[in-house]
């Protein structure tokens, strides 16, 4: 291939200890997400951060549904 530049030549053990530490690199970084994903998809947390505005949200549909409903009987 044309001006990729010197190869550099590794012995076996230099690659396995590479792809060791990728190996590592790789569990590590995927732990990690995997904490990221379950804290992303707990509702139950997301629920108790954001009691007012969960309360305040359902108050608006009970109201509307309500409203709603009453107006359905007059007919």
């Amino acid at each position: 291939m044309a001006g990729t530049g010197p190869v550099t030549r590794r012995s076996p053990d230099e690659i396995r200890n590479s792809i060791e530490s990728n190996r590592m690199e790789l569990a590590v970084s995927l732990d990690r997400l995997r904490g990221e994903v379950a804290e992303l998809t707990d509702w139950r947390a997301h629920l108790q951060r954001h009691r007012g505005q969960v309360l305040a949200g359902a108050a608006v549909v009970g109201f509307v549904l309500g409203v709603r409903m009453l107006r359905r009987r007059r007919r």
